[in-house]
């Protein structure tokens, strides 16, 4: 049994929810997809069982990620799959309503921040917490931020890569930009649109992306067969594609997250760059999984690079710690 009230931390992500309970650690990841259908706005589907048919569904259901760089694009629809989430997390039996601490992406508005926590009200939360997500990623990391020392975090996420400065408990330089692992699918999909004159989906760029995608040159060159539209023809087609021609897809999207680190390293006070420095810069979010990244940051920046254990998790863990730690909310809602 819980206590008289279950503590959330929410990741909401744009490729990916998780959910961390106190004293259970992560206990839902599941893919921030929702299906319903185009004539009755009726919820077909949510999550991983949604994901399946994005790209695949016939004309009057659509599958769709309600969440757009960080940022609700669709309130109804996201307030419906976080109420689902979170009864899915605990139960469906009757509960006293959770306290929750979500994240958002440090560029978010007040505007922004409001909409994901009337969200989280109108999903059922008793109390809702927001917090910044570097900050989450940085406690889910390990990095014990209320110490006077320098850390840079860089979480890449689906739809925003957030970079942030620790020091004392908080943020000193924050700043995001909405170039992500998102990003990254769709200069694969380009690419080979532009070079093969092959269609593909988001889908199959992903798992290009994950199986072969790299953006410093691997040891060897690493191949896979690619099935898609010809479009020239419009008939079905598969080509083979290297690693190294993912290197160059993904040249722009991997240089503007390297131009946003060195911006936020130019704001930086001497005293706590020297701490990044010596301690290096640290990835998390799934977006950190793409092979040579931190040899990459690690070449353009002259800093350590090194990725958290487990990246996928650190923010939602980090949200579920951050309430451990004593920040919760101590206000209802009127």
């Amino acid at each position: 049994m819980f206590g008289l009230h279950t503590e959330l931390g929410i990741d909401l992500g744009t490729a990916n929810v998780l959910i961390y309970i106190k004293g259970k650690g992560v206990v839902l990841e599941e893919p921030s997809v929702v299906a319903y259908s185009r004539d009755t706005s009726r919820i077909k589907a949510i999550g991983e069982e949604a994901r399946q048919m994005l790209g695949r569904t016939p004309g009057n259901i659509v599958a769709v990620r309600p969440l757009k760089q960080g940022v609700i694009s669709d309130y109804s629809v996201t307030e419906r799959m976080i109420k689902y989430f979170i009864q899915k997390s605990i139960g469906r039996r009757r509960f006293r309503k959770p306290n929750v601490c979500v994240c958002v992406p440090s560029s978010a508005t007040e505007v922004e921040k409001r909409a994901v926590e009337d969200a989280t009200y109108e999903a059922g939360a008793r109390t809702v917490r927001i917090i910044e997500e570097p900050i989450a990623a940085a406690i889910g990391a390990g990095i014990d931020i209320s110490k006077p020392c320098g850390n840079m975090v860089v979480d890449i996420g689906g739809g925003t890569t957030d970079i942030a400065v620790t020091s004392l408990g908080g943020a000193v330089v924050s700043t995001s930009v909405k170039v992500a692992g998102d990003d990254f699918d769709e200069a694969i999909v380009k690419y080979m649109r532009k070079k093969h004159n092959l269609m593909i989906g988001e889908r199959t760029a992903e798992e290009i992306k994950i199986k072969i995608g790299a953006c410093y040159a691997r040891p060897e060159t690493l191949s896979m067969e690619v099935r898609g539209r010809n479009l020239v023809t419009g008939l079905p087609k598969t080509i083979s594609l290297t690693s190294e021609e993912t290197e160059e897809a993904l040249r722009e999207p991997t240089a503007q997250i390297i131009n946003a680190i060195h911006d936020a390293l130019e704001l930086t006070p001497p005293e706590l760059a020297a701490d990044i420095a010596n301690r290096g810069i640290v990835l998390t979010g799934g977006g950190a999984l793409l092979y040579g990244l931190e040899d990459l940051i690690e070449e353009r920046t002259g800093i350590h690079t090194m990725t958290a254990e487990n990246p996928m998790r650190c923010v939602a863990m980090g949200t579920g710690k951050y309430i451990e730690m004593g920040g919760r909310t101590t206000t209802k809602r009127a």
